[in-house]
């Protein structure tokens, strides 16, 4: 049977000015041809939006039009529909009161679908309908009902009707392959992937309990829980068994810690993930760390001031000499480290990297993968790439005695050597060096600067406001509401916050007297270095990120 769309209808998207006629005609051709509804043809054609639909229905239907996302949704509603009958009748309950329950739809033109929905919930609720658009029912599913929530409920109901007579236990020791390989364990494992990489996540994290199992995502350095249903726990062998798969890791193995890589694909963009598994009395945790086969490698869009941009480029342009960046694990050493690599990387010059693991693939590098169990370590690498006459060299990190004096050998010999040290400040590392044993006169001659670097979260954009200083030297402060572009956390994306020590002469002859880090720590800042807290205070009054997310990654420093 054709579909016929009310004549009234139609004016509207005139009378609104959303459509001109030429349009609606287009459209109305269309529909005649395929059958389809004239509001979801306009939208393909990105004449209208999905909110400008769903307006033009909600005046002709004359029944409101919620936004989801800035909507409070109760929980007695959602507890009251069944997630199989929300995911049936895509809808979403968003209120209950006394025996009315409200839900959201998003096909008004479904004259049938309050009726089936209200028999699918046994007639013990008035039904009240709002309107949303699709795309917002659907993530509203999953954030009241949990990521993954319907390929979770389809896998527990078809494991309890094929439950094996021998055992859960015994089933899953003897099918872990199988339970690795089925499609919608496959689908899960990538559903959430695709959730964490949409929400900009770097890791992955997913932990069991005596009786749950948590997953949480680390966004901009800051862990956030994700809802997941709490039947997740009758899977967590089956996708443990996945990412093992995925990874190439021993699936029969679960005493052991195991760790590996896989690559999926995701839209037109290839993510590397690092997946590690450790053994915990309740099971096998996960944490799958995902990076980008692209990343940031421009010093400008890193955080540095231009000043020290340009101290800091034409000492990596220097042919020979030690550069270190220090700070705790998850600081950004690595991206820093990268974007010195890929700003003298030509032709001209043959880099050798070594790390442990190779986090990103940098063309025209050779990079090589530490294996202490076969005895290449950071040193026993660094004797090795020296035969293969390189300019510059970077050591993921320096550890050990070995290491430091090769690397500091090294640069004495005409070439440029990059690395990282875990230190809490630049003034530190001189001092690690010194307690590693080097002796304070080939720090001196070797190292030519220490870099130390914190992450400090980005005010969100979309949602950034001025505000009321209560300091007299700042008039105007800066605050984020939280909106749909930050995920409500009012921060997207992070910079670098540091302090560069350059070896100058004062400060080489302060390092040979083997002076404390206070020391050298307070005449670098006479000399005019900008120590973290106040680079991240220069930060705060451009408006880019807060004082209390300053103090939060600067907190242990004076």
């Amino acid at each position: 049977m054709p579909m016929v769309t009310p004549k009234k209808f139609l004016q509207l998207f005139l009378e609104k000015r959303l459509l001109s006629e030429e349009q609606l005609a287009q459209a109305l051709e269309i529909q005649r041809r395929d059958n389809r509804f004239v509001g979801t043809i306009v939208v393909e054609r990105g004449w209208l939006s999905p909110e400008q639909l769903m307006e033009v229905l909600s005046e002709y239907y004359r029944l409101p039009f919620v936004r989801l996302e800035e909507t409070e949704i109760a929980g007695e509603a959602v507890a009251s529909v069944p997630l199989r009958v929300a995911l049936h009748y895509q809808m979403m309950p968003v209120r209950l009161h006394d025996s009315t329950l409200t839900v959201a739809i998003a096909n008004p033109q479904d004259v049938r679908l309050l009726d089936e929905l209200r028999l699918a919930l046994q007639e013990r609720y008035t039904i009240e309908p709002v309107l949303a658009t699709g795309e917002d029912i659907l993530q509203s599913v999953k954030r009241y009902y949990g990521v993954g929530a319907d390929t979770i409920e389809q896998l527990v109901t078809d494991r309890a009707a094929s439950a094996s007579p021998a055992g859960p236990e015994l089933e899953a020791i003897e099918d872990l392959e199988h339970l690795a390989s089925e499609a919608s364990v496959v689908k899960l494992v990538n559903q959430l992937i695709l959730e964490a990489h949409n929400q900009r996540a770097t890791d992955i994290h997913l932990e069991p309990f005596r009786n749950t199992v948590h997953l949480r995502y680390r966004v901009d350095g800051i862990l956030h829980d994700v809802d997941v249903p709490a039947t997740i726990r009758q899977l967590f062998p089956a996708i443990i068994s996945r990412v093992k798969v995925l990874s190439n890791l021993n699936i029969v193995e679960r005493r052991l810690p195991q760790d590996g890589r896989a690559s999926v694909k995701v839209g037109d963009q290839k993510l590397d993930l690092r997946m590690s598994v450790l053994p915990t009395p309740f099971g096998e945790s996960i944490v799958i760390r995902i990076l980008p086969s692209q990343m940031l490698l421009d010093f400008k869009e890193l955080g540095f001031r231009g000043e020290d941009l340009k101290l800091l480029e034409a000492l990596i342009h220097k042919p020979h000499g030690l550069i270190f960046v220090t700070g705790p694990t998850g600081s950004g050493k690595t991206t820093t480290l990268y974007a010195c690599l890929n700003s003298i990387n030509t032709d001209e010059r043959k880099i050798i990297t070594i790390e442990d693991p190779i986090e990103y693939e940098l063309e025209g590098m050779t990079q090589v993968h530490v294996n202490p169990a076969i005895g290449l370590t950071f040193a026993q690498g660094l004797r090795s790439m020296l035969r293969h006459d390189p300019n510059v060299m970077m050591v993921g990190e320096v550890r050990d005695l070995e290491t430091a004096e090769l690397a500091i050998r090294i640069a004495l010999t005409g070439h440029l050597v990059l690395s990282t040290l875990h230190t809490n400040d630049a003034a530190g590392g001189v001092t690690r060096l010194m307690d590693m044993g080097i002796d304070p006169y080939l720090i001196a001659s070797s190292v030519e600067c220490i870099l130390a670097q914190r992450l400090v979260r980005l005010l969100c954009r979309q949602c950034k406001e001025q505000v009321a200083s209560k300091r007299p030297d700042v008039p105007q402060m800066y605050r984020s509401r939280g909106c749909k572009a930050c995920h409500q956390t009012g921060f997207h994306g992070r910079s670098a916050i540091y302090e560069l020590l350059f070896m100058s002469q004062p400060i080489k002859d302060l390092v040979i007297q083997k002076a404390s880090a206070d020391v050298l720590r307070r005449t670098a800042v006479e000399l005019g270095m900008r120590t973290m807290r106040e680079d991240g205070w220069e930060k705060v009054k451009t408006g880019l990120t807060t004082l209390d997310e300053v103090l939060r990654v600067t907190q242990e420093d004076t």
